[in-house]
């Protein structure tokens, strides 16, 4: 197996080897400036040898050895890119995600745009294949903690160090608690990767259901002292599967909580765009801002939010990826948006289900 640093330098050695033919925006252009220069050079060579009196027998060969070298040379610098595909294609199958196809910004023709979306490819790949390794990482320090924490409770019990009382077992209801949200979040990740999921789509008020959503995320808010504020009209109704949509709403104004500091206020509001025929609604977490170049990133999978400088926030890093989820579900999307009063999280959804074709 080729080690990643042998790997690049033997694709930095193709590139300097090579330059490629930048001079034309299409492949067929360059190929047939190629072949029309390498005969009209075949052309001149084979007249000035017959007119200085070479034999044909001798001449012909000598031109098509020439035409074939011109050919050759100047083509390796127009396929370069291909055989560095191939070499990188090779490095990936090996287990090497970073290696690169090293292609000119200014090249502009079909070989040069294969490139690039090769390397986006790659760097796709590069990423799901840290998101693996994170997932098992994550998922492995997620079971083992409540599952020790449930393991040390229930053996000292056993062995009479502790009392069945109703903290100890009000303890051990939380861990197996925090097992059971592991467990349906890691289903709904199965259900996101094989792209299916059941709706059940109802009609149902939106005020009801926003008020049903944020009650039990304020009992569980506790001492946080966290004030949720609603702006809802009682008038409101959509179509959609109140489950999922439940998900949706819960996972993001929970992250909303998280990063919000005690005493502070959460703003859950919600209006009717009738023009769009969408139900908009924004919960806004004053005070804190996420940069505008982490906005897409906290919607992947295992990305886990900052609850200060390099302190990353708990969980499973999945609650933002299954919103947006259960969202795509229903037609809709969420977004970060710009706002000055903080981080404001941005749900559209379609007012009407329109069931998939």
């Amino acid at each position: 197996m080729a080690s990643p640093q042998s790997t690049k330098s033997r694709l930095d050695n193709a590139t300097k080897r090579v330059k490629p033919v930048d001079l034309f925006s299409s492949l067929k252009l360059e190929l047939s400036a190629l072949i029309v220069c390498a005969t009209a050079i075949a052309f001149a060579m084979c007249w000035f040898l017959l007119k200085f009196g070479w034999s044909g027998w001798i001449a012909m060969p000598l031109t098509l050895v020439v035409a074939l070298g011109i050919t050759y040379f100047f083509s390796r610098g127009i396929t370069a890119p291909l055989r560095q595909m191939r070499d990188v294609a090779e490095a990936m199958a090996e287990g090497d995600y970073t290696v690169r196809v090293n292609i000119d910004q200014e090249r502009h023709d079909e070989v040069g745009q294969l490139a690039r979306s090769f390397n986006e490819m790659a760097e796709e790949l590069e990423h799901a294949d840290k998101m693996r390794l994170d997932m098992i990482a994550n998922v492995s320090h997620e079971l083992r903690t409540p599952v020790s924490a449930l393991q040390a409770m229930v053996e000292n019990m056993a062995d009479g160090v502790t009392e069945p009382t109703s903290a100890n077992l009000e303890g051990i209801l939380t861990q197996t608690q925090r097992l059971s949200d592991l467990i349906a979040f890691l289903l709904d990740l199965s259900r996101m990767e094989a792209g299916a999921a059941s709706l059940n789509i109802e009609q149902f008020n939106v005020a009801e259901f926003l008020d049903e959503t944020v009650e039990p995320l304020e009992i569980a808010d506790g001492g946080h002292a966290h004030d949720i504020q609603m702006r809802v009209s009682d008038d409101i109704t959509m179509e959609g599967d109140q489950d999922r949509l439940r998900q949706l709403f819960t996972n993001i104004i929970a992250n909303a909580l998280k990063h919000s500091p005690d005493n502070t206020t959460v703003l859950v509001e919600t209006h009717e765009d009738k023009d769009n025929g969408t139900i908009v609604t924004n919960v806004v977490n004053f005070g804190s801002q996420i940069a505008p170049s982490d906005r897409s990133d906290i919607f992947r999978r295992f990305v886990k939010g900052k609850t200060g400088p390099g302190t990353e926030s708990g969980g499973t890093g999945l609650g933002l990826s299954i919103a947006r989820w259960a969202a795509q579900l229903h037609g809709g999307s969420v977004r970060v948006v710009d706002d000055t009063r903080g981080a404001d999280f941005e749900i559209t959804l379609p007012k009407y289900h329109i069931a998939n074709e």
